[in-house]
Parts: structure tokens; sequence; C-alpha cells
């Protein structure tokens, strides 16, 4: 067995997005040299070139790069070399303006942004893989290269297309899904008003309509567009493996992003990237990243990841961008690596002087040497290197969240709904929020994984059920697990058709309870839900519940037309017990209850819930270390094991650690069975 390609690195990656050719070859030395100061010792390039490598086609001029490339390799900088692929050069576009994406309502978009293509076009396709194999020909050997870097963000302008080829590309996905166009039909439940195929052809892409489009229709639309983009990515990954089969490969993620499944991107792909952009605007920005950089570690089943693509401080599309302050951007590097990145690295290298991004920030400023973003940039290139033991190690979590993009796809792609208001997004992220709040770091997980290590797993939505899933949960509860599933679960199988007997379909059983409508809440209303003697407000969302025998009552509604009827239940099976929420509880309902969940769980969980301390551990096999971030903008004194050292140099006395506004320290101590749990003196 071959061992798995990883990035040739021997240090926690500190670097960023460089664009030399925006600036002179004389500022190329002087940003070698300048990154050795800071401690870089990685950048991203060229990725935006193309124009540049192939000014007409098939003419290529490498000499620029070639010469960038040997001054940051003299420098002992290694190279995330991105294919330069990441969207076309102009010649390309108007010799075959067919390979434009078009829009929901049938329009070409035009060439004079990035990702100007359609994921489906063979032409575009085509010379991916030329341009992709040229740069690896020329590269491929070269001993700065230390990971390749494939197109850039998928799906951040153009996740679908609707365009001829398409359409062509769609009917194809299609016949390999179903086989016929019988099946197709009854899969798509054509029946209601008359949308039955007769030939292939008829078929096209869910634009915009005369009215409500078919639902699955819409939900394998979002399958195959996710699809075609993965396709377009093992294209490149191909050429690579090929001509460069010991170089690992990536491409940058966006976090929990609605359109591609990052679960199938990952499984192709060496090494799990992301870039982050928590808003310094937002006080409860860190409390988003954890789910997203919970994501990250997960998707290759808990390996380091890195985080490709920060801000150092302000970044350029929001409506108001508002810098980071002092501190920030060394706590949110520190939370990625706490979180399980190997690294931490900036968009970008040199602040823009011209172009969309000339107002984002840099680890440069334009100030140079003097600007604010530098002197912290050299601050904690330095104290990176006091964290190298944590290369490598590993997160320990006790709970892991479902996040399945079928049920998010199908709950939120159609207008035919119960209510338009049940957010899969924020609802996953509202869940997430209460274990933060709690104390305890959530990891991702497939709804039919193992679930193996997990004490608690949480569903926020399983819209979209099979048995498959649902064997996997029963058998986790069985075993001695805690499992929670949130509202509009178990409602439809993969063709978007009800399951018999409603829902929730084939989590019946390991429930114990039947959903005999579901009771959507107005705007503005709000509902009241008890649970162990407090109330707690509902908005939303609720259902009218039937109890199977053996199903225990924890909360019911206390307002409305579902007065007095179940809520919340709870179903023991086995040595555990599945509980469900039919209901969309205010922020202190969560708590509450999943204080009780982790308690039934065996599972430590802060009695007053806190969203400034924040506190994970990786772990080597006899190493604990603990990250514990003051997220707040007063000093936070937490409690700490009188052995551990901080390996940032802050002093640990009598069990007590201080930490300053925006203070961060990574506290060593022997491995034992529970993961050190952190809370305020």
């Amino acid at each position: 067995m071959t061992e798995p390609r990883s990035i040739r690195l021997d240090a926690l990656a500190y670097g960023g997005d460089y664009n030399p050719d925006q600036w002179s070859e004389e500022t190329w030395v002087e940003d070698a040299r300048l990154m050795v100061e800071a401690g870089v010792n990685i950048v991203s390039l060229p990725v935006f070139s193309w124009p540049q490598l192939e000014p007409t086609p098939g003419v290529y001029n490498w000499g620029w790069l070639d010469r960038v490339i040997e001054v940051l390799w003299g420098a002992g900088i290694k190279i995330d070399l991105a294919t330069a692929t990441a969207t076309p050069p102009s010649w390309l576009i108007r010799r075959h303006p067919e390979m434009l994406p078009h829009n929901v309502d049938g329009r070409q978009l035009e060439f004079g942004s990035r990702q100007a293509y359609c994921p489906s076009s063979p032409i575009w396709k085509e010379n991916v893989a030329r341009m992709t194999r040229a740069m690896a020909e020329r590269y491929g050997n070269h001993p700065a290269l230390a990971l390749w870097h494939i197109s850039n963000e998928y799906g951040d302008h153009v996740s679908r297309c609707w365009c001829p080829a398409s359409a062509v590309h769609f009917r194809t996905w299609l016949r390999n899904r179903y086989g016929t166009l019988e099946g197709l039909n009854e899969a798509w439940g054509v029946g209601v008003w008359g949308q039955r195929y007769t030939e292939w052809d008829h078929i096209e892409p869910p634009r915009t309509a005369t009215g409500p489009i078919n639902p699955t229709q819409l939900l394998d639309f979002e399958r195959f567009s996710s699809d075609a983009l993965l396709e377009l990515f093992q294209v490149e990954i191909d050429v690579l493996r090929e001509v460069t089969p010991d170089i690992a490969v990536t491409t940058n993620f966006m976090s929990l992003l609605r359109d591609l499944n990052y679960w199938d991107f990952a499984a192709v792909e060496d090494l799990v990237t992301d870039d982050a952009y928590p808003d310094p605007a937002d006080p409860l920005a860190h409390v988003g990243a954890a789910l997203n950089y919970g994501l990250m570690r997960s998707l290759k089943g808990g390996a380091p990841w890195l985080l490709l693509e920060q801000s150092a401080s302000a970044v350029s599309w929001r409506d108001v961008n508002v810098p980071k302050a002092p501190g920030q951007m060394r706590i949110d590097s520190m939370q990625a690596i706490a979180h399980g990145s190997d690294g931490a690295m900036f968009f970008q290298w040199r602040q823009a002087k011209f172009g969309q991004e000339k107002f984002h920030s840099a680890m440069l400023g334009h100030r140079g040497e003097e600007s604010r973003s530098f002197k912290e940039t050299k601050a904690l290139g330095a104290e990176l290197k006091k964290l190298e033991p944590v290369r490598g190690t590993r997160v320990r979590a006790s709970v892991g969240l479902v996040v399945d993009w079928d049920s998010w796809w199908g709950s939120s792609a159609t207008e035919s709904l119960p209510s338009q208001r049940l957010n899969y997004a924020v609802q996953a992220r509202a869940w997430n929020a209460a274990f933060f709040r709690l104390g305890h770091p959530v990891d991702t997980v497939r709804a039919a994984d193992s679930f193996e290590g997990y004490d608690v797993v949480v569903v926020p939505n399983l819209y979209i059920a099979s048995n498959e899933q649902a064997a996997a949960l029963t058998a986790f509860v069985e075993r001695g697990g805690q499992l929670v599933v949130g509202p509009f679960s178990g409602v439809v199988d993969e063709t978007e058709k009800v399951h018999t007997g409603g829902a929730p379909g084939p989590l019946r059983e390991l429930l114990g309870i039947e959903v005999d409508e579901h009771w959507p809440i107005p705007d503005g209303i709000h509902e009241k839900l008890e649970v162990a003697g407090e109330s707690f407000a509902v908005s939303i969302w609720s259902e009218w519940l039937e109890l199977i025998s053996g199903t225990e009552v924890l909360g019911s509604h206390t307002s409305g037309e579902l007065a007095g009827r179940a809520a919340v239940t709870r179903r023991a099976s086995g040595t555990g017990a599945a509980w469900y929420l039919g209901v969309v509880p205010e922020e202190a309902g969560l708590d509450a209850l999943f204080r009780r969940v982790l308690g039934a769980a065996g599972l430590p969980a802060r009695e007053v819930p806190d969203t400034v301390l924040e506190s994970v551990t990786r772990s080597s096999e006899d190493t604990d270390y603990t990250f514990v971030l003051n997220h707040g903008t007063e000093p936070l004194a937490v409690t700490a094991a009188h052995d551990a050292v901080d390996l940032l140099g802050g002093a640990v006395a009598d069990g007590v650690l201080v930490l300053p506004r925006y203070g961060v320290a990574v506290l060593a101590s022997a491995r034992t069975g529970a993961v050190p749990f952190i809370g305020r003196v």
C-alpha cells in the first residue's frame, strides 16, 4: 500500500497568495526578504495568471514564473503551485463564447470578472486539461513544489449553469442515474401537473418557468451541478496524478457551502484546504467558524487540514468592511490551528494597488514594513514556530453533527414546502452554537457513518432519510449513544416522495413518534414550550406529534393550537436513547436540552453558557495540546491543570490561567482518557 500524499513541508504552513505578475522583479526580491523576516515558508501562486502564461493560443511565456519561483526557492520558500485554471483568458472566451455560463433565466453571462465558464463545457475541460499538463510538465520536478492547487474556490461565482452544454450534460447524468426514461418519470413523480417526458431531449435544466418546478427535478439539478464541478476537478486530478503522482493535490473550499457536496470533493483530493473569512464586526463570528473548521477536519476522517486563505484585516466584498482589531488576526489563526489546521495562510501577501481587491488587506499592507498588518504578521510567524509539536496531531471531540447535502438541497431548492423559514444552515449553526456555549467542539459526520468514538450525535435536519441512514443511527443508539434529531426529518426518500405513513419515515421506530401534521409558525409569532418546569419561546416551526408506546415526553407546547401536545421526546433503545425536537426553540431552550443530553452521555457541560471562552484539544499518542482562546475584549481567568505548560510562554499559577483580550494559550499535558475540560474560574 502506498503512503498517502501529503504537503511537502516540514513545519506548520505560514504564508499566503502571492501575485508577482502585479509587481516588478525588484519587488519580488524585496518580497522574498520580507517573507523570510516574517517567517513565511510557503506561498500560493499563480492562481489567476493563465493570460500571462499563455498570452496567445499555444504560445507560452514561462520566463517570469521561472524567475519568481527561483527567487522564492532561493530564500527557502516553498510553493503551493496553482494550475492557473481559476478563470479562462479572454482569447479563449472570444474564440469559444459558447463556453460562457447562462443564468436561470437563460441569459449568457459576460467575461469581465472570474469563473467565466460553464463547468460542463467540453471546450473548457479540454483547455483546462491542456493547461494543467503544461504546468505539471514544466514544474512537476521543481524542488520548491510542495502542493498542487487546482483551480480556485469552485462554485464561488458560478456553481450552476443553465446553458445548452449543461442541458446535454444534465441529460447524460440523468441517464446514468435512472437508466431509462420510464425510470426517470417514476422517480420524478410526473403524474402531477402533466410533467411526463416522452423523449430524453425534452428535458432541460430547471430554468425560470411559469410556476413551481418539480421538486425532484430541482433536487437532481442540485446533485448534478455539484457533480459537474466535481468532474471538472477530476479532469485536473487525473492529469496531475499521471505526470506528478507523488505530489499532493487540493482545491480550496469555502467553509460550509451549500452548493457543493464537500464529502465527495474531499474523497478525491489529498489534502483538505479551506478559505475562511469570519466577519470582524460580528462578535460571534468565531462560533460559526468553529463549525466550518469541524467540517474541514472531518472531511478526511479527522486528518489535519490547512487554512489556505483568511484575511489579515479587512476584506473588500462586504457592504461594510471592518478591519480586524489588534490581536484578532492572531486569535483567528490560532482558532483554525486549534481545530486541526496544520498552518495559517492568508489572502494575500502584498496588498494590491489596483483591481477588485485593492482594498482587501494583506500580510504586507500598503504602507509596507510600517503597516500594522506586517508587524502582526511577523509576531505570528515567530509564535507558530513554538507550536511545531502540534503539527500532525488530531482534534478530540465527543459530539458529531450530521451534515447532509441532499437534505440541505431538498429542504431549500423548492418553494413547495410547508414553510420557507426552516433553514438548514441556520439550524446547523444554531445547534453547533449551543454546544460551543456548553464547552464542546463539534465534528461533522455523515448520516450513515459508524459514529465510532462519539458519545453524542445530533441531526439538525434529515429531510431526506434512507433505510441505510436509519440503520446506522439506530445501531449508534443501541450501543449507548445519545442521538438528537431535529424537526422536518425523515419526510421524504431520495426521490422526494413522502415516506409511507408520513414523517419520520424510516426513523419512526427509533424516535418513537409520528408526525400527523407539520405546523409552521407565522412570522412574528412566538409560542411557548415547557421542559422540566422551564418555559422557552418557540418560533418558525412546530409539529403535531403522535407517540408510539414507550416514548417519553420531555417537553410540551403550552400555547397555541398545539397546547398540551408533545414537542420534545425521548425513546430509549439498547443502552442509549434517541431524542426528538419537533420545534425550533430559543437559544436558552437549546442550551437546556443539550445540557441534559450531555449529562446522559456522561459528558461535562458548562452550567453558565459561554460564547467567549473556547477550548479545543489536539492530541498525539501521549500528549494533549489544549488550545484555550479568549474571544472577548476583557481579560479572562480559566482553570488549568497544575502540570500544564503553555507552549506560547504564558504562566499557569495554582491551576489558573489569565488570558488578556483575544488571548490564546496552548497547554501541553500528559494525555488522559478524558478530553481536558476548561471552565472559567
